[in-house]
């Protein structure tokens, strides 16, 4: 049973806040119909209650609504969406309205965005290796079924290629059911959003697909709504009908600059760089509605994408990601401005799930060994690069060469690959070999003599 009260009471107007009085039995999050003097009818949430006042914001925005006609009537109930497996296929805004000319989902199955969070007693621990076909990601940054892996990238990198080549290659090995993928797009330019649309078209990704795009014209609290849209319908089809899922979310640093910007409208105290306090939960709330839960077989994969500002990796919002999610793939513009596709970087790029997903049984014997030392030999390869830059590579000894020749080789093979290049993990380690194949057999000092005997000299 919800409860509706209408109001006249609006006190204030502020940006995309409204500010109504006089109210009762109103609770946070509770949704508002606004209507203007012309009839015209405007939804908003509930943002704040303060005794007998609230603070609502509007998601078309404030723009021609006034203080004395429009009227506002609180429903009693959150934000809520229709879900339904038809919704794969098609195209929607950040709060779930179709935009592709197509009509309204209709459903029974009407869910609150905001979820609920997984209980920890419930969830499965991820263990299932993700073939993204990325040599990078595969080889040394595994992803595992139920992960939380972002994308930390910087201005004109090209992480938007990086996730449409992940939704098209990913696959679990040993599952014969292939993804469903969950797009949504918070702040980005129509290009951004045309190239996402057409990459899955293309690839016939988009049947399978359902994307939920906030452009940079929508109003800005709409993307605040966007991740949680998304989820709510990626949440019903894993875990209402065993699919697995593939969540895509561009760009979080626009999400919270949206949050900042509402924060700042309320008068709250800001925090590190403006952003709120309540940065690290509001993100928790999304990122952690990954996962997998005991007995049921669908699972969520979570790929957050973020851009930092001047490629500033303790900016609040990746050093607060990093502390959530389990590990991060970070895109390097050194490596970019060789031409290297895809740029991710060898050492700050981790997945801390990598070592229960790959091995025996899983990917191969040999993988984490390899990884190891690829790891290894790639950190001396960088120190020897800059001790060469002082003295001059004539001047640094005949083995410190020799790592310069594998860490060329390492970032021009293994690294370096098509955007259409699909590597099996078989591929993917075969490279690594040949890359270590060039160090002296005394310097492969974290991966086995039975290994070595098996994959180096076949």
């Amino acid at each position: 049973m919800t409860f509706e009260a209408e109001y006249m009471n609006l006190s204030k107007i502020i940006g995309p806040l409204v500010f109504i009085e006089g109210v009762r039995g109103v609770g946070y999050g509770d949704l508002v119909e606004l209507r203007t003097g012309n009839g015209e009818i405007r939804i908003g949430q509930t943002l704040e209650v303060d005794e007998d006042k609230a603070v609502v914001q509007v998601f078309e925005g404030t723009t021609g609504l006034s203080l004395e006609s429009t009227k506002s009537t609180f429903l009693g109930k959150s934000l809520e969406i229709p879900v339904s497996v038809d919704m794969l296929g098609r195209v929607f805004d950040g709060l779930g309205r179709p935009t592709d000319g197509a009509p309204q989902v209709v459903s029974d199955i009407v869910l609150d965005v905001n979820g609920l969070p997984i209980n920890p007693y419930s969830r499965e621990y991820p263990r299932d290796f993700i073939q993204t076909g990325i040599s990078a990601i595969d080889g040394m940054n595994t992803l595992i079924r139920g992960q939380k892996l972002p994308i930390f990238s910087g201005s004109g990198m090209p992480h938007n290629i990086i996730a449409a080549q992940i939704a098209r290659q990913a696959r679990i090995l040993t599952s014969e059911e292939d993804f469903t993928v969950i797009f949504a797009a918070m702040g980005v330019k129509f290009d951004v959003a045309q190239f996402f649309i057409e990459s899955f078209e293309e690839n016939g990704v988009l049947s399978t697909s359902a994307m939920f795009l906030s452009l940079a014209n929508a109003p800005s609290i709409e993307r605040l709504i966007t991740p949680r849209t998304a989820l709510t319908l990626a949440e019903y089809l894993a875990f209402e009908c065993n699919m697995h899922v593939l969540v895509i979310l561009t760009d979080m640093t626009n999400y919270c600059e949206s949050l900042r910007e509402l924060s700042s409208s309320r008068g709250e105290i800001p925090s590190r760089k403006g952003y709120p306090g309540y940065l690290y939960s509001d993100l928790a709330s999304i990122y952690e509605r990954a996962g997998r839960i005991k007995g049921k077989q669908g699972s969520i994969t979570q790929i957050p994408i973020l851009s930092m500002p001047s490629d500033d990796i303790s900016h609040p919002v990746p050093d607060l990601t990093g502390y959530i999610t389990e590990g991060q793939i970070v895109l390097e513009r050194e490596l970019f401005n060789k031409g290297i596709y895809p740029p991710i970087a060898g050492l700050p790029s981790l997945s801390r799930l990598m070592k229960d997903g790959i091995g025996e049984g899983r990917t191969r014997k040999d993988h984490a060994g390899v990884a190891a030392q690829l790891f290894a030999c790639y950190a001396k390869v960088k120190r020897i690069r800059s001790l060469a830059a002082i003295v001059g590579e004539e001047e640094i000894s005949d083995i410190d060469k020799t790592y310069l020749k594998f860490g060329n080789y390492f970032e021009e093979k293994f690294l370096s690959q098509g955007n259409y290049e699909n590597r099996s993990i078989e591929d993917t380690l075969a490279i690594g070999w040949d890359a270590l194949a060039i160090l002296p057999e005394g310097e492969l000092y974290r991966i086995s003599r039975d290994d070595i005997q098996k994959y180096l000299f076949y």
